[in-house]
């Protein structure tokens, strides 16, 4: 395991006078490691679309199934988690290690908050490893040159992008951030993503106007897209069943589950 940054790194970035989405996503699905300015920003952008603390733990639960999924079913033994977001329980290197201890885990966030709670990230099973990357997902090559210190890029990699390239605000950046992470795993690697949409067929144009007061009130900037745009980030591979669907419904127990306007979905590299 590399070094771990330091909790002083990210204090001297942290700014507690404006909302930051890693504290206000932790604030709605239930975590202590937030501010008052992200409670009344996340109470403001709840009150104006209730259906965002549904997206915050329907995003957690997916993460929990592919994780699940990718580990049991398909034998997946290393993953990097780019958009880490703060600490909860079942961390993607708890899920994973838990199915098999020997997986290995890179975190990757520019949070500051996230940076200082990094060391918690890094704990795992002596079998395995976990470590964390302090980077911006702007920049893949700079996330690929680390990740490699820990991760096998010559056997399976899950990519993890959940909730992330909606900061990016580019369309065409994202998808070429996406080609180059992908363009660097093996075949048989895997793509997991979610990312908000405005698509009126999942309830999605509510949250237009309550983007806007993030964007007005809140850090870093935030995009929803449309399910063909979202689509378009997985050209070139496989995506399985049940294709891209609401984050809540995908391999979902619950025959009826909440649907959110946040797509979900996993795809195979070839």
């Amino acid at each position: 395991m590399s070094e771990a940054p330091t909790p002083a790194e990210g204090t001297a970035r942290l700014n507690t006078g404006v909302a930051h989405n890693a504290r206000v996503w932790n604030y709605w699905i239930g975590g202590k490691d937030n501010y008052e300015v992200d409670h009344q920003v996340g109470d403001q952008v709840a009150a104006m679309f209730p259906l965002v603390r549904d997206i915050a733990r329907a995003d957690r639960e997916f993460l929990g199934r592919a994780v699940s999924f990718l580990a049991d079913e398909r034998g997946v033994r290393q993953f990097l988690d780019i958009g880490t977001g703060l600490p909860t329980a079942d961390n993607t290197h708890e899920i994973a290690q838990r199915i098999a201890p020997e997986s290995r885990i890179v975190y990757v966030d520019n949070d500051p908050i996230v940076l200082i709670h990094a060391r918690t990230l890094l704990t795992g099973t002596p079998e395995g490893v976990t470590d964390y990357i302090d980077a911006d997902v702007h920049h893949p090559d700079a996330i690929l040159e680390r990740a490699r210190r820990t991760l096998d890029f010559t056997r399976p990699v899950a990519v993890m992008m959940l909730g992330i390239l909606n900061f990016v605000l580019d369309t065409d950046e994202a998808r070429d951030i996406v080609r180059r992470v992908m363009a660097a795993v093996p075949s048989g690697s895997f793509l997991v993503m979610t990312h908000p949409t405005h698509d009126a067929e999942l309830g999605g144009e509510g949250q237009i106007p309550a983007m806007k007061f993030w964007n007005e009130n809140a850090t870093p900037p935030v995009t929803a897209r449309s399910g063909a745009e979202i689509a378009s980030f997985f050209d070139g591979l496989d995506m399985l069943e049940p294709g891209l669907v609401s984050c809540s419904a995908w391999r979902a127990e619950l025959h009826a589950p909440v649907v959110v306007p946040q797509y979900g979905a996993v795809a195979a590299k070839p």
